[in-house]
């Protein structure tokens, strides 16, 4: 099965419009055949037209139409409901016919990024494996290049570290350790109190003061991508907290005087200051 991007000139920057797409890139995205360049085009991608072109080139032709009609019928039709309803699905159907690890390889090796965010949800509905091994085996779409797939995996992995937290926080505390920006900013991303597009969590939206030995890892992150998740887990947390954000930020300007730190103290005040 052979499975290429075509040639069109990388990177691009994407259209900042939907209706500036023009109708071969378009035609290139629902056919799964390039990558989505920005938000726009990923939020912009037929996922009937990219099935119906995609999965039986995957092998998945009998479920094609079954996905379909799936989500047609969504009562919230969205991006992210269709990403989830097709994953999820097609966990139930790879279990059924004994084909999970050839189904999940062909689908997170993709060179589409929407077919690899299917795979997100395929991984994060098995029941039979542990939100440790999920993690691990998350590996490479946590480190997605792309930022979709990255966005995708800590929000279907999200719910069941939530159920797990006290367990999976030292896991998180690792990642954060971790020499790849992608994966220390999903050991923050993914335990944000509010978070975007998802459940909050309330534990830590009234305790935040359970995340202090991960946030103080990445107190001086070099990377504007890890800063960027540290404080906007702090502004979650001041919405709620506001007493905690404040006295833990004065704790960081005694401990650090860095561009870094300050940089990430005046954006999670953001909120408090207004």
């Amino acid at each position: 099965m052979k499975m290429t991007i075509t040639n069109v000139k990388a990177p691009r920057k994407g259209a900042r419009k939907a209706s500036e797409i023009s109708q071969d890139i378009l035609m290139l995205l629902n056919k799964g055949e390039i990558e989505t360049a920005n938000l726009t085009e990923w939020l912009i991608v037929n996922h009937v037209k990219l099935i119906r072109h995609q999965f039986p080139l995957l092998g998945l032709d009998n479920m094609t139409e079954i996905l379909v009609d799936k989500l047609y019928t969504l009562k919230k039709p969205s991006t992210m409901n269709f990403i989830k309803c097709i994953g999820e699905s097609l966990k139930d159907y790879c279990i059924s016919n004994d084909t999970c690890r050839p189904m999940f390889e062909s689908l997170y090796k993709h060179p589409a990024d929407t077919i690899r965010s299917y795979a997100c949800y395929v991984l994060s509905s098995c029941e039979s494996l542990t939100i440790f091994e999920k993690i691990k085996i998350a590996d490479t779409l946590i480190a997605d290049h792309h930022f979709g797939v990255r966005e995708v995996i800590w929000m279907a992995l999200r719910p069941e570290i939530e159920e797990n937290l006290d367990e999976v926080l030292p896991k998180l505390i690792n990642l954060a350790k971790h020499e790849d920006e992608n994966k220390r900013r999903f050991a923050s991303e993914v335990i944000r109190p509010r978070g975007v597009w998802c459940k909050h969590i309330e534990v830590l939206k009234h305790n935040p003061e359970i995340a202090i030995p991960l946030l103080d890892t990445l107190m001086n992150d070099e990377s504007k991508y890890v800063q960027d998740s540290v404080s906007n887990w702090l502004n979650d947390a001041s919405k709620t907290r506001p007493d905690f954000v404040i006295e833990y930020c004065d704790l960081w300007s005694k401990k650090s005087t860095t561009k870094i730190t300050t940089r990430i103290i005046k954006r999670a005040k953001r909120t408090i200051d207004k």
